[in-house]
């Protein structure tokens, strides 16, 4: 992972798929299951041009180094008719679920297509409503139905009309509050998919009894406070021995496949000597991030450390290790005023950050804020916005694909 400049991902890049990294643009979101675990990852692919030929192999090619045939899952959301009908015919691995829009699914051309891409051991997913009565032979083909929030019958219809599909169970798309999720799962999705992490922050300590003052992240805020003043070590590790859970967690971090480290780290004293204060500040900020016990912040939490990798890997140009180890803060940290429910001006009053950090959480300006907003695109899955936020940070299509990319394998090695 590239959250240390020890990582193997430093040195890795997507190879043999360089021509469709600068054809379209990718968006990203998670698939939340009822536990609300982010189960899956939706990949969205915008062709940049409408014309584009756009090589389904090379896509391939691509996502396959994130999602190997036996890593994780990963859902193929395509927006080129001619670029899904390829990639329908290109036997993708079975760890790949592929959505179809109802209206290729309705098509007798691509049944051929769908029923052997099933029999292949492919998900299917079928994307919104069926306008016309599906083949037979496709209708089994899917496992579930995906539909957009703002398209679902359920939320005004309590019955459902005679001939619809719903006994097929459905995913609820487009979801972007805790209280949209909750309310999808009440009316009976599987899963939902987007970021629930839109909704408004209400006022200071809302959450968790007041904010970071909560049980179990105390004793990480005190620990920023002491590595930012780089105290001795004696002094850290008596903070960190007052809660074990903690200490194992950060041990954990230290110590997975993602960091690259040649050694078994085995104590803080010992992490603190090989890392430093400044590369320890950056894991303290990914455990802050991901202390919270509420399962509804769970895809918060996965949201705050996607959009720290992501950060890194958009700074890793700039051939600055410090901007990039503040940029994965930056991310990190650019959701903890949903997870307190509290002002970033309040939260980082009491949490040392550096100043171009607290320039783009508190007064939304400085030289990080273009990067965030070029997360905030991916994010959104919209091809409008991502092509304004990369123009203004004017950095190229590709460049910002395979950071996507790299930061999905960092996360996936996190994990």
């Amino acid at each position: 992972m590239a959250i240390g400049t020890e990582g193997d991902l430093e040195h890795r890049t997507v190879t043999g798929s360089q021509g469709i990294l600068s054809q379209v643009a990718f968006g990203y979101s998670a698939f939340i299951d009822r536990n609300r675990s982010v189960v899956a990852t939706r990949l969205t692919v915008f062709p940049m041009r409408p014309d584009a030929q756009l090589d389904s192999r090379q896509l391939l090619e691509a996502v396959g180094e994130v999602w190997p045939p036996n890593g994780g899952r990963v859902s193929l959301n395509v927006a080129s008719e001619s670029l899904l009908q390829d990639l329908l015919r290109a036997r993708p691995s079975a760890n790949l679920m592929v959505e179809v829009p109802a209206f290729m699914a309705a098509d007798p051309l691509n049944t051929e297509s769908l029923v052997a891409l099933n029999s292949h051991g492919n998900t299917l997913l079928l994307k919104g409503r069926p306008l016309t009565e599906l083949p037979k032979a496709v209708l089994p083909c899917f496992k579930q139905s995906i539909i957009d929030l703002d398209q679902d019958r359920r939320l005004v219809e309590p019955v459902p009309p005679s001939g619809s599909v719903r006994h097929m169970p459905y995913l609820q798309a487009g979801v972007r509050t805790v209280v949209e999720m909750e309310a999808a799962f009440t009316r009976g999705a599987q899963a939902v998919l987007g970021w629930p992490i839109d909704d408004v922050v209400s006022g200071a300590g809302a959450r968790n009894g007041g904010g970071v003052a909560a049980p179990g992240m105390q004793v990480i805020v005190e620990l920023i406070h002491r590595v930012d003043h780089e105290e001795p070590i004696e002094r850290l590790e008596a903070t960190l021995k007052r809660d074990p859970p903690l200490a194992f967690k950060l041990l954990r971090y230290i110590n997975s496949p993602a960091f690259g480290l040649r050694v078994e780290i085995g104590s803080f004293r010992h992490a603190i000597m090989l890392l430093g204060y400044k590369k320890l500040r950056r894991w303290l900020a990914l455990l802050l991030a991901t202390a919270s016990k509420d399962a509804n912040m769970k895809p918060v939490m996965f949201a705050a450390v996607r959009r720290g990798l992501l950060m890194e890997e958009l700074g890793r140009t700039s051939g600055d290790d410090e901007m990039r180890s503040e940029m994965f803060i930056c991310g990190v940290f650019s959701l903890l005023d949903r997870m307190f429910q509290q002002p970033f001006a309040e939260l980082l009053a009491t949490i040392p950050v550096p100043e171009r950090v607290h320039q783009t959480l508190v007064e939304k300006t400085g030289p990080f804020r273009p990067y965030m907003d070029v997360v905030q695109a991916a994010e959104s899955e919209s091809l409008y916005d991502f092509r304004e936020a990369a123009e203004r940070l004017m950095m190229g299509v590709a460049e910002i694909n395979r950071a996507q990319l790299r930061a999905a394998m960092a996360a996936i090695e996190l994990e």
